[in-house]
């Protein structure tokens, strides 16, 4: 199928007001998962996948995300003249150095559908990534490759879907699908935002990336505003299931992989740890602590149980 995927879109505009008050006046986005702050983690996924194209939409208080992408000479100099920072120094360079990175503001915070509108002109009339800040994904999996290859072989959109317990799908956006020829590849005909419970049309969740045919911007443009009062991504990609070559089909691809969701406190915080956990410089210090700590906690009574993975 024509179009080549080479732009990435990052919606950042969001207040975090589920992290107050640490962002208060540090965004959401910049909270450090181990030593990188999680938007760091978007955007290498997004490079991994040969988008090194990315548009940023921000708000408000959002400029230290640009300064993490910029040159911080001082800092460097002054590392520079350590020859025992040089690794610091480069890993430093690195956040400079991962991508073209451009900016718009979301001067009204009217929803995600909202926030992709407003990279309209930077996209143009090709295809794009969308990746939401809140979903990690493990390097090791390769979930936007496989959308991007999906895309090039069914053309129109393609959005990452992923197996939930029927008792927790209410929490995310749910899709109704029919299988294909692949194994990890759904035809999607239709999509619910967040269904009441019983009401889900399978238990296939939308997790945060999106590989998007530039039609989606015409019917943003004609999509009223949904739940919350706010314009939805999900209602705009529900219109173009039934368009197929003019900005669908719609596919899902399956993903079994490693996910990392810092949405909240408590997810914020098994992600921290399955992170450490997993670094070959600290994850064998990391991971004994943690199993000499989780000990202690039994022995003390704590009524520690174990969970699903």
């Amino acid at each position: 199928m024509s179009g080549r995927v080479t732009k990435a879109v990052i919606p950042a505009a969001g207040l975090g007001t589920r992290f107050l008050p640490a962002t208060k006046a540090t965004p959401k986005e910049m909270l450090p998962v181990v030593d990188k702050p999680a938007i760091q983690y978007v955007v290498e996924e997004a490079v991994r996948a040969g988008l090194d194209d990315v548009l940023m939409v921000t708000g408000r208080n959002k400029a230290p995300l640009e300064d993490h992408f910029d040159r911080h000479y001082e800092l460097e100099d002054k590392l520079e003249g350590d020859e025992g920072k040089r690794e610091l120094l480069e890993r430093i360079r690195e956040s400079t150095d991962l991508a073209t990175i451009h900016y718009v503001r979301q001067k009204d915070p009217r929803g995600l559908g909202h926030a992709v509108l407003c990279a309209a002109q930077h996209v143009g009339e090709e295809p794009f990534a969308v990746l939401l800040g809140d979903d990690l994904i493990d390097e090791r999996d390769p979930l936007l490759a496989r959308m991007i290859e999906v895309r090039q072989q069914h053309g129109g959109c393609v959005i990452a879907l992923m197996q939930v317990p029927r008792e927790q799908i209410e929490l995310y956006g749910c899709a109704a699908v029919e299988p294909t020829a692949d194994a990890d590849v759904l035809r999607v005909t239709g999509m619910v935002e967040k269904p009441a419970r019983g009401q889900a049309p399978s238990d296939y969740a939308m997790i945060g990336r999106y590989v998007l045919s530039p039609a989606i911007f015409d019917v943003l443009r004609d999509t009223a505003p949904g739940r919350g009062g706010e314009i939805q991504l999900t209602d705009a990609i529900q219109t173009l299931t039934d368009r197929p070559g003019d900005g669908g089909p719609v596919h899902g691809v399956v993903f079994r992989g490693r996910r990392y969701d810092t949405g909240d406190k408590l997810d914020y915080l098994r992600s921290i740890v399955q992170v450490a956990a997993d670094r070959a410089d600290i994850g064998p210090e990391f991971r004994d602590w943690l199993g000499k700590y989780v000990a202690k906690r039994l022995a003390e009574g704590d009524p520690i149980e174990p969970i699903q993975p």
